[in-house]
């Protein structure tokens, strides 16, 4: 049951995650529902990624309380990599 709750939990983070992000990138972003969250996600590993550089240890975050913040941070670059990979291959 604990693993239901936290796969729910990381669903709903990736969709605030993503959807705050996607709100603050200026432009339109052409995702649906699905790729809102898995983008939420992927920001969220990004900004662990981030953390782990800077901080030296996966183990000791950046600043407490820096999750939601590195998470929207890595969710805008990863907004920023896919517009531009799409504009590239003329995606629109």
């Amino acid at each position: 049951m604990d693993t239901i709750v936290a796969i729910f939990v990381w669903i709903l983070f990736g969709l605030i995650v993503g959807a705050i992000a996607r709100a603050v990138y200026p432009g339109r972003q052409p995702m649906g529902f699905g790729s809102t969250i898995a983008l939420g996600i992927a920001g969220s590993l990004v900004g662990g990624a981030i953390s782990w550089a800077v901080s030296g240890a996966p183990n000791r975050p950046l600043l407490e309380g820096s999750g939601w913040i590195l998470s929207i941070l890595g969710a805008l670059i990863v907004v920023w990599v896919v517009t531009a990979m799409n504009q590239r291959s003329g995606v629109k």
